[in-house]
């Protein structure tokens, strides 16, 4: 187990080489290894471990009773995903959990962490405030996606969530987390027409695209 990389980890965030090695024993620690588009966790069914990504990535997915696909979240390396409904206790999941390329995740069963409440060790406080962060992080990841899906048309959400990529990474040249489906879904928006959306507006002179990297071009930064 590679002690120092999940010390980088918000998760464990703060602990000691001793501390992690102690928390990992008293939650059951174990890693797995999944392929694209393996299904880690069914909606529907109940789970008692969160998953910490090692490697590769995750998406957070929901159907609807037609079979239509929304893409809530894309969880990369070192996150977290399923730490709201192991804390619930008894709550059915209403999301697949999908491996977006190889992956190997790290499962750790938070429930005998909750259900023991020995504050007496050193580590146990620290994981907690960490959670609470974690938690209150996803909380605003969803309030993002709510503004990138506001607006009515195709362009205003692509305009919204392509420039909250720009800010975040840094740059006008970017990668996103997505296929061209992928981002559909994440969007709720057929991909054929966000498909020709982006085609206008790379005519235009707004951005440039290459599968899943984008680069900006000034008249969008002025927008």
């Amino acid at each position: 187990m590679n002690y120092k990389f999940i010390s980088n980890t918000r998760l464990f965030k703060g602990l000691t080489e001793k501390e992690i090695k102690l928390a990992l024993s008293c939650l059951k620690a174990y890693t797995k290894d999944y392929k694209k588009d393996d299904v880690i966790y069914h909606s529907g069914t109940f789970v008692d471990a969160i998953g910490l990504v090692l490697s590769g990535s995750v998406n957070i997915e929901q159907d609807d009773a037609w079979g239509n696909v929304s893409i809530l979240d894309n969880i990369g390396i070192k996150r977290v995903f399923a730490e709201a409904y192991v804390c619930a206790e008894k709550e059915l999941l209403m999301i697949d959990v999908v491996a977006a390329e190889a992956t190997e995740i790290l499962f750790l069963n938070m429930n005998h962490l909750i259900e023991t409440g020995d504050n007496s060790r050193s580590f146990y406080m620290k994981i907690v405030r960490n959670m609470l962060s974690i938690m209150a992080a996803k909380n605003l990841n969803l309030s993002r996606k709510i503004s990138h899906t506001t607006p009515k048309s195709i362009r205003g959400r692509l305009l919204s969530y392509l420039s909250y990529q720009a800010a975040v990474q840094g740059k006008k040249e970017f990668e996103v987390p997505f296929n061209r489906q992928q981002l559909a879904n994440y969007l709720c928006v057929d991909r054929s027409a966000m498909s020709n959306e982006l085609g206008k507006m790379k005519k235009e002179g707004l951005l440039l695209y290459n599968k899943n990297k984008f680069s900006l071009l000034n008249q969008m930064s002025e927008l």
